[in-house]
């Protein structure tokens, strides 16, 4: 097992969990700063807004995670503090920066969907590089494996394959498969927010879709999911669906109450992200395109940005 505290210094433990967290953080911001270079929006403004958002999600994420598992808490409450031992929830993290952006954009002048459509790939690099963390602590991780899946099926090297040996048993690195979902989902956007039918607002749907499906599958195979006893029929549904990822060797989805929360969450938000590019798509003339200038409604908060010609675009 690699160790999981990076550095000590007395009584002190820096952990590697939230060194890969911050590093994930500073390579988003850098990346939402060149593509906001592209309609003239000051980088002080992204930096503000990481300032604003980094700390409601990690809150949100573990008051997410908290009130799922509140059992675990409720008899130690100093616990829920303690960041550092795992547990948090990706969709609490994204709740908390969500709420956190809309006001803070508010206060700027600007129209949150534009300015989430900029950081939407930063989202994906952000926990692409997190993930990493969750390796780290030997968290998040699927049901048992074999050796050889590990070595010959997924020809993982072997300092992946060391550390998903955890207390005699072999577990699937869930957190390697979320990490080249957000990688691909990454490189997808990047070449879509270039395309010229893209509207103000549809790539931040698009991660939304991206990551939803990834998480749902993935979710399927993990441990520690939160659940909940809900209707067989919709139990059903979601097995029906998470199916095809056995014939690449997952197996079945690990037993537990019937309905997995990440998973018909996932199912939702794919529903609705895909019903708001429809129905905003009917108004289309209304709804800029995203190479279109960003227009602040407070002149000393960045002014009228200029973008890119369509051709420079």
């Amino acid at each position: 097992m690699l160790n999981p505290i990076a550095l000590s210094i007395g009584s002190l433990q820096i952990h590697w969990y939230g060194i890969i967290i911050a590093c994930g953080a500073l390579l988003g911001l850098t990346i939402a700063v060149i593509e906001g270079k592209r309609f003239g929006i000051p980088q002080e403004f992204f930096f503000d807004l990481l300032l604003v958002g980094l700390p409601s999600a990690l809150v949100a994420a573990r008051l997410y995670y908290v009130a799922f598992e509140w059992d675990q808490y409720r008899n130690n409450p100093i616990e829920i503090i303690k960041i550092w031992h795992g547990g948090i929830a990706i969709y609490g993290a994204l709740i908390g920066a969500v709420i956190a952006a809309i006001f803070y954009t508010r206060r700027k002048g600007y129209s949150f969907l534009r300015i989430a459509d900029i950081c939407a790939p930063s989202l994906l690099v952000g926990q692409l590089i997190g993930r990493w963390g969750n390796f780290m602590n030997q968290e998040a991780h699927g049901g048992p494996v074999s050796e050889d899946f590990l070595r010959h099926t997924l020809h993982l090297p072997n300092f992946i394959v060391d550390q998903m040996y955890i207390e005699g048993t072999y577990y699937h690195p869930t957190f390697l498969y979320e990490s080249m979902w957000s990688l691909l989902g990454f490189i997808v956007l990047l070449f879509l927010r270039r395309a010229k039918f893209l509207k103000a607002g549809e790539l931040f749907m698009g991660y939304f879709i991206w990551y939803s499906v990834g998480r749902f599958y993935v979710e399927g195979v993990r441990t520690d999911s939160l659940v909940f006893a809900g209707p067989d029929w919709l139990a059903s549904t979601l097995k029906a669906l998470w199916s095809p990822m056995s014939s690449f060797g997952w197996g079945a989805m690990e037993a537990g109450k019937n309905i997995r929360i990440s998973q018909l969450l996932a199912v939702c938000i794919i529903i609705a992200a895909v019903a708001i590019i429809i129905i905003r798509r009917r108004k289309a003339d209304s709804i800029p395109y995203y190479s279109d200038p960003i227009e602040s409604s407070k002149p000393h908060s960045g002014g009228t940005a200029v973008s890119d010609s369509p051709e420079q675009a």
